[in-house]
């Protein structure tokens, strides 16, 4: 692909990342869809698994079809679920139709995920794939953190929240004609043929086994630091359980700035040094929000902890798609699949904090910083001997 084409190639890509940021729309719809329906937690809560079991079920998949269709059409295929997805609320609304619409978005998204990582190492040079792939996430971020507000804004003027799909809708087809228009061929012309035992066999090799589980670790600490930061502020600070949510928001907007600052760091700084660097910074941040009692400090530290690990899941994807370039479909499919085990980590925290406390819990989390910080100085280690 000659550079003037991989210079236009890339914005329909990185386009990608912002529609791959309306998934996270299941948080405040969840909420207005318990109100319409008058549901228990119970039955609410089948929506965030509606979306997020497709991530174990569908990633060895979509990477398969990615070996036969080809990345661009893969792509192009996510966005047009997407948008089927989108318009079933709109058209049909009770709760069979909302739990199917967002299985249908987390098989897109899933899909998404697997396909369009890969496409931009397909289309960039080894050296900038980390800082576009941090680029991506800080796209992503921005269309997650514009989400409640798209949905506050459309009952408040519109009077209909639902209104929202309408609006994702339109954007991920906008997005789907970009690609198709923008994106003429792929940078590697590779056929992959995939199985499920081919990809899993990827599991012999230990350094992608390691970064499949820096990949789990780090979905891990968001998951479990979004969910339990507001617990922590009840528990030690005494706030309301409203009033606690300050916790998840600190931490989104520092994790939402630092993919951005990262984006233009990694540009300049060898990842493997950035990602020491902030693995320390981290695990000091962590170890002394475990022991911070105060609204002041928890939040501060929230906020170094969050700027700390936002760059982590770029950086670990794309050492693990530079590591086998011709299987690189795999590979991504492989660590979406990761995306998944992540939610396994806070279940165990929830038995250790039931059992000695939210400090307790959170201590789990240490552990997922501590390796990630060894996964850094392998990295570079590994760098040195090639």
């Amino acid at each position: 692909m000659k550079q003037s084409d991989i210079k236009f190639a890339i914005l329909p890509i990185l386009f990608g990342f912002f529609v791959m940021g309306f998934v996270d729309v299941v948080g405040i719809s969840t909420n207005y869809v318990k109100h319409d329906f008058g549901l228990s937690d119970t039955l609410v809560n089948l929506i965030p698994m509606m979306v997020f079991l497709w991530f174990a079920v569908f990633s060895i998949p979509a990477g398969m079809l990615m070996g036969r269709i080809g990345r661009r059409n893969t792509v192009a295929v996510s966005l047009g679920i997407t948008i089927v997805a989108m318009l079933l609320p709109l058209f049909f609304y009770d709760f069979t139709s909302v739990l199917l619409a967002f299985a249908l978005l987390g098989i897109g998204n899933t899909i998404l995920q697997v396909s369009l990582n890969p496409m931009v190492a397909s289309v960039v040079s080894p050296g900038k794939v980390t800082s576009v792939l941090t680029l991506g996430q800080f796209l992503k971020a921005v269309s997650s953190f514009l989400g409640p507000l798209i949905a506050g804004a459309a009952a408040s003027f519109w009077g209909d929240w639902k209104l929202i799909f309408a609006v994702y809708a339109a954007t991920t087809l906008l997005s789907l004609v970009w690609l198709l228009v923008g994106v003429h061929e792929e940078g590697k012309k590779t056929v992959q043929t995939s199985t499920f035992a081919t990809v899993c066999s990827l599991f012999k090799d230990r350094y992608i086994g390691m970064l499949f589980l820096g990949i789990l670790f780090i979905v891990g600490i968001d998951v479990g630091l979004n969910t339990t930061v507001p617990k922590l502020l009840i528990e030690k600070t005494g706030m309301s359980v409203s009033e606690a949510g300050l916790g998840s928001s600190l931490y989104f907007s520092a994790r939402t700035i630092g993919a951005f600052i990262g984006a233009f760091l990694l540009a300049r700084i060898a990842s493997d040094r950035f990602m020491q660097c902030c693995m320390g910074i981290a695990v000091i941040g962590f170890v002394l929000l475990l022991m911070a009692d105060s609204l002041l400090w928890i939040s501060i530290l929230v906020v170094i902890v969050g700027l700390a690990c936002s760059n982590v899941f770029s950086i670990i994807f794309s050492y693990a798609l530079q590591h086998l370039p011709e299987r690189d479909n795999e590979i991504s499919a492989l660590m979406i699949m990761g995306v998944s085990g992540g939610a396994l980590i806070t279940p165990l925290m929830g038995v250790l904090s039931d059992a000695l406390g939210q400090v307790a819990g959170l201590s789990l989390l240490l552990l997922c910083l501590l390796y990630l910080g060894w996964i850094s100085f392998r990295l570079q280690k590994r760098k040195k001997n090639v």
